[in-house]
């Protein structure tokens, strides 16, 4: 493996299991953390570009703890970066997931108080009870219980998950409702249906689902490849992709989408897969 995206190895430290496989001077086991702000860049390197977000609640393994940052690998994915160590905290567990595009934490169950936090679609949460119409959170935080799920039940339709994205801003990297990408809203609605999906399109153009003959018949669902970027299938000649053109998640017709890529990107239509 020498994906540095998927590689827990720095040159410094390596994940144990690479030991014999690649040079570094310390071999860890890491320490089994979560993500405890509602957002955070995952880098390439402490002063680098974002590779990624990571949402509250998101387990990470942390692998090197330096100044003001950490080398960890996500769970969700195996992305392997930096983080801020100010957006760690133990490893409390969850029991729920944000379902609903978006929800808000309260430091008291009154929604005409002020917010405390915004969450994510996909953020999860530990939750020890119910005061009221609120659930309760093991940091003694509130918010409506209609806006999660328990964790371990998966969603059924992935485009249907992508939609709940419409009108988002395009932010490269991003995989929140606050900004999002191609890829990362492709990664949003598969995993939130339980299919295992990579965070970068190239990535998920190698591994997601099956390769469709051309001329097969596309259904709801399916990813549509172009060099560099990803669509997702919503009905009949219909998808829905984060995209720079509108700077935004918007529904697009398939073949209009292919004759305005080919004409400002030229022949980078790559195929389709089925997850």
């Amino acid at each position: 493996m020498t994906d540095r995206r998927l590689l827990p190895a720095n040159g410094r430290v390596a994940h144990l299991s690479l030991q014999g496989q690649v040079k570094a001077d310390l071999y860890v086991a890491g320490e089994a953390a979560r993500i405890a702000v509602p957002l955070t860049d995952l880098l390439s390197r402490p002063d680098g570009p974002r590779d990624r977000q990571l949402l509250l609640g998101e387990p990470v393994l942390v692998l090197e703890r330096l100044d003001r940052h950490a080398f960890v690998q996500a769970g969700k994915d195996g992305y392997c970066g930096y983080v801020a160590l100010s957006a760690l905290g133990p490893d409390r567990g969850a029991t729920h997931q944000v379902s609903a595009p978006a929800t808000h934490l309260y430091a008291t169950p009154s929604i005409k108080r002020r917010e405390v936090a915004s969450l994510s679609f996909g953020s999860l949460l530990k939750i020890v009870g119910q005061e009221g119409r609120f659930a309760v959170t093991d940091q003694t935080l509130y918010l409506p219980p209609v806006h999660v799920r328990p964790v371990g039940t998966p969603m059924t339709d992935p485009a249907g998950i992508a939609e709940l994205f419409l009108g988002t801003p395009y932010l490269w990297g991003g995989n929140s409702r606050g900004g999002i990408d191609c890829s990362g809203l492709v990664q949003t609605a598969l995993l939130a249906c339980g299919i295992p999906c990579p965070g970068d399109s190239d990535l998920q153009w190698a591994s997601v689902g099956t390769l469709l003959s051309e001329g097969t018949d596309l259904q709801r669902g399916d990813l549509l490849f172009w060099k560099g970027h990803v669509a997702m299938v919503t009905g009949l000649d219909r998808m829905i992709h984060a995209n720079g053109f509108r700077m935004a998640v918007t529904h697009e017709g398939i073949a209009e989408g292919l004759a305005r890529i080919r004409a400002q990107e030229g022949d980078v239509f790559l195929g389709s897969r089925r997850p």
